[in-house]
C-alpha cells in the first residue's frame, strides 16, 4: 500500500512540474549609446520573447539599386538569404523588399508602408535614407529600423530603434591598393567614385594610401561621378583614366559596371568593390572585397527578439569576417602580392597599419 501511494505522489510531482510556468532565461544585447562626446558602452538585459510568441520573423528592406547590382544592395540581400537558409526557410524568416528606389520620396513611403504591415526590422539600405529614417522611426515605436552606411543611431535626437551599420571599406581598400600596386605595369591607376561620402569615400582613401604605401612611383587618378546610379558618367570616368595611362581601375557603387565594361575592352585589370564581381568580367576582375552583412542581420534579429529594438552600431572588419578579400581563380595573382596582401590584412588586423592618412 505503501509503495503504490508513494507511486501515486511520484507521478502527481511530475505533472505539476511539466504544467509549471518556465523561468525566463535573461539575455545581455550591448547597446552603443552615444554621448557627447564620448561613445559609453551599456549592457541592457532583457526578457526574450517565447519562441512560439514570434513565429515567423519578418524582415523588409529598401535598396537603392537592383538586387543583382553586383555591389552594394546585393551584398545585404545576399546576406538575408543565407540568414533565412540557416533559420530554416521562409516559415521562419520572411524577407520583403523594395529595389531600385534611388528616389528617395518613394523609399521613405516604402519605409513607412513596411513598418505599418508589422514587420520586425525595416533595413534603409543606403546612407542617402538617412533623414527619412530619422523622420519615419519615431512613428513606430515597437518595430527595429537600421541604416548604413553609417553609425548613427539617432539617439542625440531621443530615438531608440535604430540600428546603424558602416563597413570599414578603408581596409579592404588599402589591401586591394597593394595589390594593384604590385600589378600595375603602367604605374597609373584610375579609380571611378560615385560620390565623395560613406564607405565609397572610404574605400578610394584606403586604396590610395596601400598604393602609396606599397609603391610610392605609382600615380593614383581619382574621379568622383557625383552619382551612385549614372552607369554612363562611370563609363566615361573610366575611359578618361585609361586614356592617361592606367592599366588597372578600381571603384566602388553599382554604378561600376560601366568602368569593368571599359576595363575589360580596354584589357586592363579591375579589382572589385562590395561584392564579387569576377562574374560581369572574368577577365579583368583580379579581386574583390566582399561584404559579408550576415552576422550584423543576425545580432540585430536577437536584439530585437530580446527587447532592444536599436542603439547599436555595427562595423564591418576583416578581424570580425565582415570583410572579405575574394580572389578571381581565372587571373594570376603574383605570389608576392597575395603573400602582401595577406600581412596587410594581418597588420591592420593588430592595429599595425593604419589604412587611413
Amino acid at each position: 500500500m505503501k509503495t503504490r501511494i508513494g507511486l501515486i505522489m511520484l507521478v502527481a510531482a511530475v505533472l505539476l512540474a511539466a504544467c509549471a510556468t518556465p523561468t525566463p532565461q535573461m539575455v545581455e544585447v550591448t547597446r552603443i549609446v552615444a554621448g557627447t562626446p564620448v561613445v559609453e558602452q551599456k549592457v541592457v538585459t532583457a526578457t526574450p520573447v517565447p519562441p512560439t510568441a514570434v513565429a515567423q520573423f519578418k524582415i523588409a528592406a529598401v535598396f537603392p539599386s537592383s538586387i543583382k547590382d553586383a555591389a552594394f544592395s546585393q551584398s545585404m540581400y545576399e546576406a538575408l538569404l543565407v540568414v533565412q537558409k540557416e533559420m530554416g526557410g521562409e516559415a521562419k524568416l520572411k524577407i520583403a523588399y523594395s529595389e531600385n528606389m534611388f528616389q528617395v520620396p518613394n523609399a521613405a513611403a516604402a519605409l513607412r508602408d513596411y513598418a505599418s504591415q508589422g514587420y520586425n526590422l525595416v533595413i534603409a539600405h543606403g546612407s542617402q535614407y538617412g533623414t527619412s529614417l530619422a523622420q519615419v522611426a519615431p512613428d513606430f515605436p515597437k518595430v527595429s529600423f537600421a541604416w548604413g552606411t553609417s553609425l548613427d543611431t539617432f539617439q542625440s535626437k531621443g530615438i531608440s530603434n535604430v540600428f546603424a551599420y558602416q563597413a570599414e571599406a578603408q581596409e579592404g581598400g588599402y589591401v586591394q591598393g597593394v595589390i594593384a600596386a604590385l600589378m600595375t605595369k603602367s604605374n597609373v591607376v584610375g579609380v571611378t567614385g560615385p560620390v565623395e561620402a560613406g564607405d565609397a569615400k572610404l574605400y578610394v582613401d584606403g586604396f590610395k594610401k596601400g598604393v602609396a604605401d606599397t609603391k610610392k612611383e605609382v600615380k593614383v587618378n581619382v574621379t568622383y561621378t557625383g552619382s551612385f546610379s549614372d552607369v554612363t558618367l562611370m563609363s566615361a570616368a573610366a575611359e578618361t583614366h585609361m586614356k592617361a595611362g592606367a592599366d588597372i581601375l578600381t571603384g566602388s557603387s553599382q554604378s561600376v559596371v560601366g568602368s569593368i565594361s571599359v576595363a575589360k575592352d580596354k584589357k586592363g585589370f579591375w579589382f572589385g568593390a562590395q561584392w564579387d564581381q569576377s562574374a560581369l568580367a572574368p577577365e579583368a576582375v583580379v579581386a574583390s572585397m566582399v561584404y559579408d552583412w550576415t552576422g550584423v542581420a543576425k545580432d540585430m534579429m536577437t536584439a530585437n527578439k530580446a527587447g532592444v529594438l536599436g542603439g547599436k552600431a555595427y562595423t564591418l572588419t576583416f578581424k570580425n569576417g565582415g570583410l572579405k578579400i575574394v580572389y578571381n581563380s581565372k587571373i594570376t595573382v603574383p605570389a608576392d602580392a597575395k603573400a602582401k596582401a595577406d600581412a596587410a590584412i594581418k597588420d591592420i588586423g593588430d592595429g599595425k597599419v593604419k589604412p587611413l592618412p
